[in-house]
């Protein structure tokens, strides 16, 4: 790491923190506004950082310098923001105890008549009427975040200590976790990180030929965000905070939503303890991929679409909104499932406002024969024109986030969801209700998979059963991604695949008793509470109908776990609620229930990060005992050698323009890693095979030496002749004669 890149990690942070100050909600009565503000900072942020790539990359200045400029700039851009935001606070301070002085003058001021008559108050008179509340008392200053946390320690009770303790516990963990492992996750082996580098290699976002399709087709919003803190630290040690950022981020939303949805402290504790004990979001707080990173910003798209379900938008919220579903949509495109029914409901809800904004008579009707009847249905008229500009006004600023990414890959392919490949690879191919049965059974008995063996046969059995009795083969391609073949274990705590069977069925019981009895969940919130579990249910469902059965679906799923478990934290602190206050016996024994299930919550997180793989703190592989390259290859340890093997070779001929040979699902970032100049500066690596039409690969007769992972015959096959060729069995290397 630089000595320059120190500071400029922390621009993120200190970005953050400083827009949380200067973007914290004016309204009365904003429900949880110092999360709002920190959502409404992240949601900024990460908008600044997207478009910093995409304006930077369009003028080829992926550079250190230039991203200095850009994060200085920003960061003296919400410094000045702090300091209007405070200026206008105390105007409005002076004005307010202005009016409170006015109004005090009035109160206290003789009856005309009385000038003169007496000094004093007439005997018998009534005393003068309280002076307003404004002029009674000015409002302190909020207490710091400190005091407060303090303030809430002190009076939580011991099972809300033993929740909060839980989640601060593994929220450190996986931080200690994050700086000191190296990534080492397929799918970043294979294109994440490898996409980074090319960026860094070429200083533009140009696309490039290879034989890996997803480096270019795949959506880039969270290897955006790593490429800042790769130009910051000229490497890779900091790559893992993005994704535990985005966890913190998501418990941060999460419980917003369980307190917008009328869920007090404990209810909002019970949701962060689901969530953040459930073993997917503890793994991937480690990780290099991207599925909560997009859980994040789905988060933040609900948790500021529920605050229009009771008071109407401002350009504040329309702007959010808008940069929430672009992001969403630049990260992991799966995620709009879930954002589009929530800017359907936040549309209802706004249109609702709007119509309902007339005067209504003394029957509670709007009247029609009165000029104030008039007036609001002219204002009525003019709020729905203003909620279609504000739905106009989000899907402008989502296609200003996502829109250059589109535009390059409609460039390239003809098509803005990338080639047919990858339309056809992931998508569900047909949609008749049979099919779509045996698609919805499969994700959920993978979702739900236990360590228990005859359960899951015993599942598995009865969906395949099922699913030939209905007609449709359970192994169909058109409904199963590649040769993937159902079932799968899913149990164990692995960062692509481990099933979440506690925190979903907290979530569906929660899902049911909030479409069916709100009024027993959150009785004041009855109806945002069942209108916002039809949205996550409609999310689940359309995730059923449109995306393939794999045996990682899981993690595809993050999203809609996130939005999902607020329903959980809500009905457990009403089941606890009920019991507390003399429940019957029934009740009694789902609370017990509910208890041990929250215990085994707590074991599976636990479980998680001391041996989940593959970052753990115990045992083989352990991130104190594991050298960084070892850790490196966790995934299949017996590549690490033969990758130093062949690279070792290529350098001691100083070849400078290296050729790589490869397969769609091959691993190329050690050669970026290996390959690289003494001083860091990335070696110059082009591909000898091309998937993309419109770019042909490199000439192999143009380069000094060729890489090659994957198949053998391939390789030679691309080797010019009287070159000579080595083999290790994964990896090999081939030399021009006299090398």
């Amino acid at each position: 790491m630089s000595a320059v890149g120190y500071p400029l990690a922390l621009a993120p942070v200190a970005a953050i923190g400083l827009l949380a100050v200067a973007l914290r909600p004016v309204a009365a009565g904003t429900v949880a506004g110092r999360r709002l503000a920190l959502v409404r900072a992240a949601l900024v942020t990460g908008a600044f950082a997207v478009l910093t790539v995409e304006l930077l990359g369009a003028l080829r200045l992926l550079t250190l310098p230039a991203f200095a400029v850009a994060w200085l700039t920003f960061l003296a851009g919400a410094l000045a923001a702090v300091g209007w935001r405070r200026r206008r606070d105390e105007a409005r301070g002076t004005a307010v105890v202005a009016a409170a002085h006015r109004a005090i003058e009035v109160v206290a001021a003789p009856e005309p008549a009385l000038v003169g008559a007496t000094a004093g108050p007439a005997v018998g008179a009534p005393p003068p009427p309280p002076p307003p509340a404004a002029a009674r008392r000015v409002a302190p200053r909020p207490a710091g975040w400190w005091t407060r946390l303090a303030d809430a320690w002190r009076t939580a009770g011991r099972g809300e200590r033993l929740l909060a303790g839980t989640v601060g516990g593994l929220l450190l963990v996986e931080l200690l976790i994050a700086l000191l492992a190296e990534p080492n996750n397929f799918d970043s082996q294979t294109y994440h990180l490898p996409k980074v580098e090319h960026w860094v290699a070429q200083g533009g976002l140009d696309f490039w030929p290879t034989a890996i399709h997803r480096q270019v087709t795949i959506p880039p919003g969270a290897e955006y965000l790593l490429l800042h803190l790769r130009l910051f630290t000229g490497g890779d040690a900091l790559h893992h905070l993005v994704q535990w950022a985005a966890g913190v981020g998501v418990l941060l939303a999460a419980t917003r939503i369980t307190a917008q949805l009328g869920g007090g402290r404990r209810a909002q504790l019970l949701t962060a303890f689901v969530l953040a004990t459930t073993p997917m979001v503890a793994l991937q707080a480690t990780s290099t991929q991207t599925d909560l990173v997009c859980a994040a910003w789905v988060a933040c798209a609900a948790t500021v679409a529920l605050d229009g379900l009771r008071r109407r938008a401002g350009a504040g919220a329309v702007l959010a909104l808008g940069a929430a579903t672009g992001l969403t949509a630049l990260t992991k495109t799966s995620g709009l499932v879930a954002v589009g029914p929530l800017l359907l409901l936040w549309g209802l809800a706004q249109l609702r406002l709007a119509r309902t904004g007339g005067a209504p008579d003394r029957a509670g009707r709007p009247d029609r024969g009165t000029d104030a009847s008039r007036t609001g249905r002219v204002r009525s008229r003019r709020q729905v024109r203003r909620t279609v500009a504000g739905s106009a006004l989000i899907l402008l600023v989502a296609v200003v986030v996502v829109g250059p990414f589109l535009a390059r890959v409609t460039a390239e392919f003809g098509h803005p969801l990338g080639p047919p490949r990858l339309r056809e690879s992931i998508p569900m191919e047909r949609h008749d209700p049979p099919s779509l049965l045996v698609n919805a059974l499969r994700i959920a008995h993978t979702a739900f998979d236990t360590p228990l063996a005859p359960l899951r046969r015993a599942g598995a059995e009865a969906i395949v059963g099922a699913a030939r009795i209905i007609g449709v083969d359970p192994q169909d391609r058109a409904t199963t991604f590649g040769r993937e073949r159902f079932p799968v274990p899913s149990w164990y705590p692995d960062e692509d695949r481990v099933a979440f069977p506690p925190a979903g069925a907290l979530a569906a019981i929660g899902a049911a008793y909030a479409l069916a009895r709100p009024g027993r969940v959150a009785p004041a919130q009855a109806g945002p509470l069942r209108a916002y579990a039809v949205v996550v249910v409609a999310a689940v469902l359309l995730h059923t109908a449109m995306i393939k059965w794999q045996p990682w679906g899981n993690r595809l799923l993050l999203y809609a776990l996130a939005l999902a478990v607020p329903l959980a934290g809500l009905w457990l602190d009403a089941l606890f609620r009920r019991r507390a206050g003399g429940a019957g016996g029934r009740r009694a024994v789902a609370a017990g229930l509910a208890v041990s299930v929250l215990a085994g919550c707590a074991l599976a997180g636990v479980l998680a990060v001391s041996y989940g793989f593959p970052r753990r703190l115990v045992g083989a592989g352990s991130v104190f005992t594991t050298s960084e390259w070892d850790t490196r290859f966790l995934r299949r340890p017996q590549w690490a050698e033969e990758f130093r093997w062949a690279a070792g070779a290529v350098r001691a001929t100083d070849a400078r323009r290296i050729g790589l040979v490869q397969q769609n699902d091959n691993w190329e970032y050690p050669w970026w890693l290996l390959l690289r100049d003494s001083d860091g500066r990335p070696p110059e690596l082009v591909a000898l095979q091309s998937v993309l039409p419109g770019r042909p690969p490199a000439d192999p007769a143009s380069v000094d030496a060729i890489v090659c992972t994957g198949s053998r015959p391939a390789c030679t096959a691309l080797v010019p002749a009287g070159w000579h060729v080595q083999f290790r069995g994964y990896v090999g290397y081939a030399l021009p004669p006299g090398s």
